[in-house]
């Protein structure tokens, strides 16, 4: 944890805090965005111990001043989490609207078996939907909706509803939500794709029914940083979480809309490092105790992948961080009698299982001690057998192979792009990478992730189809409703503003189509403003 004085700038100052595999990170920020505190705590079995160590840990560091602190913001893998482990994830009643036009492939197709199973409560294929120029393909039929949810059979925790072309015709499904809170009761939560994800109707209905199975998972998070912020008196500051495209939402907002926090980790190291090193285009890379996390930031945010994403074994659509995952990571297991690498890690266990710590485990910090590459760690060592130390020396050399391959593979090229390197594990990023360019370690950065996390914008995201023709309107509704939704995540309304705006054509129309995606992003409302969100209390 940082000793430093704390500056004289006094004023609002913002909590950051990210849960990785094996840290949990925190920071606090004054209002001119300096780091006056951080640390690093191991990421506990029950999440919130980590948590609450890593906050407790710089509110300390704080003193008096832990009074100024008025936004505590998080990023967190437990949606990501929950879904590639299913483990505590809702079960879903899914409302198709687009029969009889797309009943041939039903909903959940695709998914892993398991999965299906555990999320599904039941499924149906409705009238319903819009053509792509907004004709309805069959009008909207209220009783067979509520005959699908009268027969539902076991518990039933939350309903997702996805129509064709509801982003830009949202219409039905609003109605389908208010027939579910008559049926079911105001208790089921109702996820509606509109909310979630692009155009495309498998992917979109995908990430809506996830969105909707991780409602129980977002409630049981929220309630544990609560618990945390009230525990240490921080009740009047506004909770935020992080979401994927490096931006933040207010805490009710991430309430409704738990899959938009899934890429929020990586996306806040991108974020942080372009704060920390000032490089406003670069390749970065977060090497942690599992993984290293490989990106782009362009123009300061995280490049998007314009591919569907998969998440534990489902194809969603909505808009990601370009991130490339590889098993490079301080805690990654070695085999000391091959040098080979993985695939596992000993994660947060690192600090007691591997050889320079006194545990029987040979991980890739033990190979960058004994080679001499961990830095300031004067107090590491590893005293091994030469055969042993040959296989560290092979396995830290095809790390640094991995890692070359991972930037060529990024870079698209661009050999003069600097490679910002953050992350606890940064140490295992050699100065002269081949294929990278100049390479930034930023002071701090081995926090990066929950600096992300305590400096960003709120933001937002809406989806148009549109005509050649009419494509400034389209542009205009999709900034509005982007505009619209980032003040309702939480940005100041009077200096939100449009940041992208994402043209694609769309194949196989009868007319000259364009579907278009406007991002948009703000400042954080102040607390005690006309305009400020509500204060979430535990």
């Amino acid at each position: 944890m940082s000793t430093e004085p704390l500056p004289a700038v006094r004023g609002d100052l913002s909590l950051g805090v990210d849960v990785g595999g094996t840290n949990t990170d925190a920071v606090v920020l004054d209002a001119s965005d300096t780091v006056i505190a951080h640390t690093k705590q191991p990421t506990t079995e029950d999440v919130t111990g980590g948590i609450r160590a890593a906050i407790a840990a710089v509110l300390e560091t704080l003193g008096g001043r832990r009074a100024e602190v008025r936004r505590v913001m998080m990023g967190t893998t437990h949606a990501t989490n929950a879904i590639v482990g299913r483990r505590g994830l809702g079960r879903v009643a899914v409302i198709r609207l687009g029969a009889p036009a797309a009943t041939g492939y039903p909903p959940l197709t695709g998914w892993p078996r398991d999965l299906r199973d555990s999320v599904l409560a039941g499924a149906a294929v409705l009238p319903g939907g819009h053509m792509v120029d907004g004709m309805p393909i069959s009008k909207l039929n209220p009783a067979a909706v509520g005959a699908f949810l009268d027969g539902l059979e076991g518990p039933v925790d939350a309903v997702a509803v996805c129509g064709i072309f509801s982003p830009s015709f949202p219409e039905q499904e609003a109605q389908v939500a208010e027939i579910v809170r008559a049926r079911l009761g105001g208790g089921v939560p109702v996820s509606l794709s509109q909310d979630i994800g692009a155009i495309g109707l498998l992917e979109r209905e995908n990430a809506t029914v996830l969105n909707a199975a991780l409602y129980g998972i977002a409630r049981g998070v929220t309630d544990a940083l609560l618990t945390v912020v009230q525990e240490q008196g921080l009740g009047d500051a506004a909770v935020y979480f992080a979401q994927n495209d490096g931006t933040l939402m207010a805490l009710d907002f991430a309430a409704r809309h738990p899959v938009l926090t899934i890429g929020s980790g990586p996306a806040n190291s991108i974020r942080g490092a372009a704060f920390l090193s000032g490089a406003e285009n670069a390749i970065v890379v977060d090497v942690g105790g599992t993984t290293s996390d490989l990106g782009v930031v362009v123009s300061g945010f995280p490049r998007e992948s314009t591919l569907p994403r998969e998440i534990g074994g489902v194809r969603t659509n909505f808009r990601m961080p370009d991130i490339l995952s590889i098993g490079v990571g301080g805690g990654t297991r070695v085999d000391p009698a091959t040098g080979r690498l993985g695939p596992d890690s000993v994660g947060h266990r690192l600090h007691t299982m591997a050889l320079a710590f006194g545990g029987d485990t040979a991980t890739l910090t033990d190979a960058a001690v004994h080679t001499g590459r961990a830095g300031g760690a004067p107090d590491w060592s590893v005293d091994v057998a030469p055969a042993t130390g040959a296989s560290l020396e092979k396995a830290l050399g095809r790390a640094h192979e991995w890692l070359q391959e991972s930037v060529e593979r990024l870079s698209h090229g661009k050999t003069d792009l600097p490679l910002v390197v953050v992350g606890g594990g940064g140490f295992l990023v050699p100065d002269d990478l081949p294929g990278a360019g100049t390479v930034l370690r930023p002071a701090h950065g081995d926090v990066a992730n929950a600096v992300g996390a305590a400096m960003s914008l709120a933001g937002g995201r809406a989806h148009e189809i549109g005509t050649y023709e009419g494509r400034d309107e389209a542009v205009a509704k999709a900034s509005q409703a982007a505009v619209e939704r980032a003040i309702e995540a939480g940005a100041d309304p009077l200096r939100v503003e449009v940041v992208d705006i994402l043209e694609t054509p769309v194949s196989y129309s009868t007319q000259q189509t364009i579907r278009v995606s406007v991002k948009a992003a703000g400042p954080l409302a102040r607390l005690g403003s006309r305009d400020s969100p509500p204060v979430a209390r535990a």
